[in-house]
């Protein structure tokens, strides 16, 4: 009798084998439809991190030849590179900086984008609605570049906005770019207000996903709007929030480049302590410093962000498996 049961779960086991191996033809679309992002990822993420070998190297150029030749015959160092970054006498200011704004910027903007996706999801008005999500929208198209003119414009010494508003009223002009104390809260609002839009539009669309039927079994029961948000809408909402500061997390050893040194018009040495991070301190090393000791500093980050996203996805899956990305 064991032996026929046997037989008979081979037998199943070849069949389901089987199954598996054979290719069908939504396999050969679904493989053709990846295949540019397959390219792509190819091309410009695998290939290029042949280049870490950098970081563990004393690059030398050699006249005449390529790059490939040049990375291989040069000197290794091993972990002799890293010491630039963590031998520096900036790099508290830096890791407080970089993790420091990081960590205000993914709880605030998620408070924020969820509380206005949820207001803008009770207005009646559709059309207004649109105009709402267009302006909150249109500042994450806007290039730092372009917005670090506009910021120039409010807080320049002379002709700022903020200053002719301060002499209108008896007060003396504030040399912005001088006053480290007030950059914290600029960074913070200009990094909201090009970024909150696209978060909440994010949001919005997951709200608009929600079984209707589920408000007006509410209604039904006499639900206020604020019990329907609390019941309804943000238990909805939660999956995408966990992944969006699962994903966020795995940022937070980089600084948006652009904030902290365009609109500081290239952080200045008042404004040092309050908004140099690890990108604008690389930045400013390739200048004068190897490419080896700079290229150590992005694999450091690189690696800390790796770190660092699958741990809070390990919290994530501890909490709730079910949220749980990886």
């Amino acid at each position: 009798m064991q032996d026929k049961v046997k037989n008979v779960k081979d037998d199943v086991n070849k069949k389901v084998k089987t199954k598996r191996k054979k290719w069908h033809r939504d396999d050969t679309e679904l493989t053709l439809l990846a295949l540019p992002t397959l390219i792509w990822y190819l091309l410009f993420s695998f290939l290029p991190m042949f280049g870490v070998l950098i970081a563990f190297k004393r690059y030398q150029i050699f006249p005449g030849k390529s790059f490939l030749y040049n990375l291989i015959h040069s000197e290794w160092v091993g972990f002799d590179n890293f010491q630039y970054l963590i031998k520096s006498n900036s790099l508290f200011v830096l890791l407080r900086n970089t993790i420091g704004y990081n960590l205000v910027f993914i709880l605030l903007g998620i408070v924020i984008s969820v509380s206005l996706a949820i207001m803008i999801s009770l207005i009646y008005s559709k059309r207004k609605s649109k105009v709402y999500q267009t302006a909150m929208f249109f500042p994450h198209f806007l290039s730092w570049v372009v917005v670090s003119y506009f910021v120039f414009s409010f807080l320049s010494y002379d002709k700022g906005i903020l200053n002719s508003i301060l002499e209108a009223f008896g007060k003396e002009p504030i040399q912005w770019y001088m006053e480290a104390k007030y950059w914290p809260f600029i960074l913070l609002f200009m990094n909201l207000w090009k970024t909150v839009g696209y978060s909440t539009v994010v949001y919005l669309a997951s709200i608009t996903g929600i079984d209707p039927s589920l408000y007006e079994a509410a209604v039904v029961d006499g639900a206020s709007k604020w019990q329907q948000v609390k019941s309804i809408t943000l238990p909805s909402l939660k999956p995408i929030v966990i992944m969006m500061f699962i994903l966020n997390a795995g940022r937070i050893f980089y600084s948006d480049f652009g904030l902290f040194y365009q609109v500081t018009r290239g952080v200045p040495a008042s404004l040092y302590d309050v908004a140099s991070t690890i990108d604008t301190y690389v930045y400013n090393a390739l200048l004068t410093s190897p490419i080896g000791m700079t290229s150590a500093a992005t694999v450091f980050q690189s690696v800390a962000c790796c770190i660092t996203i699958l741990l809070a996805n390990w919290i994530v899956k501890k909490i709730d498996d079910d949220y749980a990305i990886i």
